[in-house]
């Protein structure tokens, strides 16, 4: 496994993030467990979770996952980055005001129960799911300085921020002194959504953000999805089938497809790799239901995607281009 350091800090993580989500609602406590050792294995320490997820009813169910898989021991807690979210509304039945956003109660609230949830006294980078548009940020850094003073949390990140959102928070963080800020921002980015590039991926590159792309195959878009189709595999579902419903997306991810076959390379590990060449990005998230897909993922770290295939990659997939000439010109 590669390593890097997080933005500018100086904690150093694996260049692919074991994303959680599907523990629970997909993956059951069991097999979970074993892809978490599986990861651990092959020296990904980066792991990515939230509160919410388990979704539903459920909400909180992965944390939990992952709370037994810390308890069994074995130096796993000290060997991970862990990070989680804070946003969503967490209240069981009815939604109540203040168990949601950003504000200073739902912060200290919710900061307790993932800590209590994951067994850990810690939270190695704790991100916010969302903006909230309600809370200034100098009541959310205020919140933020205690529970670092009180040793449960030791970053911040920003999680679907819009740029402006990124300098704004970072800048408030500067004129109140003794925070580090944001150190990472997790943002939608991948072959087939490059617009993080306009705005998003340059404010975290001049203040100093970690960029850590979910998504990386656009909901399996970016997976084969059309040869599995042929081939009697996995059907597209959810945003990789409404794409393909359109005959214009179809015929790019076709040629996507097309041209992998033509390098011999597979599409997923190709989608892994190319965010991997980005300026910026600490490692995409992946999300495997299977340790099988956990396989795949780790061959992209090695992979090296040469100049006629990155040519062809941007051909199908042109980026915004730099900004602000990309809109402003």
């Amino acid at each position: 496994m590669k390593y890097t350091q997080l933005g500018r800090t100086g904690l150093k993580v694996s260049r692919l993030v074991l994303g959680t989500m599907n523990f629970g609602p997909q993956t059951d406590e069991t097999d979970s467990h074993a892809i978490m050792d599986a990861a651990l294995g092959a020296g990904i320490n980066f792991f990515d979770t939230a509160n919410v997820y388990g979704w539903g009813e459920n909400k909180g169910r992965t944390e939990e996952i992952i709370g037994s898989w810390f308890a069994k021991g074995g130096g796993r807690r000290d060997q991970v980055v862990l990070a989680t979210k804070v946003y969503g509304n967490m209240a069981d039945g009815d939604a109540w005001p203040n168990h949601d956003k950003l504000s200073a109660l739902n912060i200290r609230r919710a900061v307790d129960a993932s800590l209590k949830r994951l067994g850990t006294d810690h939270i190695d980078l704790y991100q916010f799911h969302h903006v909230d548009r309600s809370t200034p940020f100098e009541e959310i850094w205020q919140a933020i300085d205690v529970l670092v003073q009180q040793g449960k949390i030791l970053y911040a990140g920003s999680s679907n921020f819009p740029g402006y959102k990124i300098a704004q928070a970072n800048e408030i963080a500067a004129r109140r002194g003794g925070t580090i800020g944001l150190v990472s921002e997790q943002c939608l980015y991948n072959l087939a959504e490059r617009r993080a590039e306009m705005e998003v991926i340059p404010a975290a590159q001049e203040y100093g953000l970690g960029v850590i792309p979910w998504s990386p195959l656009q909901g399996g878009l970016l997976g084969g999805v059309i040869k599995k189709e042929v081939t009697g595999g996995r059907r597209a579902s959810g945003r990789a089938a409404d794409t393909l419903a359109d005959p214009a997306a179809r015929a790019r991810i076709q040629a996507y497809e097309d041209l992998l076959e033509k390098h011999g390379v597979e599409p997923g590990e190709a989608a892994l790799a190319w965010l991997l060449t980005r300026p910026g990005v600490t490692g995409p998230i992946v999300g495997p239901r299977t340790a099988g897909q956990l396989d795949s993922a780790l061959r992209a770290v090695e992979l090296e995607l040469g100049e006629d295939l990155l040519s062809g990659l941007d051909e199908i997939f042109p980026g915004p281009g730099p900004s602000p000439e990309a809109f402003a010109w």
